[in-house]
């Protein structure tokens, strides 16, 4: 539902990288899941939200592509 750029983000990625690799080490192929540059679903008019069955997809350029499904919560 959105395609953005990190140069929107309201935090720069070099920050980011900075903050993350002061607690643990970031590997080649890491994937820094930090929000969405365009804004959330609740701040749209209408308001989108993801719903079981939805696909979160996170793709590096020369590495890969992770799916990730949208499933229900389950009680522990």
């Amino acid at each position: 539902k959105q395609r953005s750029n990190p140069r929107h983000m309201l935090f720069k990625v070099d920050h980011l990288i900075a903050d993350i690799s002061s607690a643990i080490t970031l590997e080649p192929g890491d994937i820094i899941a930090s929000g969405t540059p365009e804004g959330v679903g609740a701040g749209r008019d209408p308001q989108e939200w993801m719903w079981p069955g939805d696909v979160v997809v996170a793709s590096v350029e020369g590495i890969g592509t992770l799916r990730h499904p949208v499933v229900d919560a389950t009680p522990e």
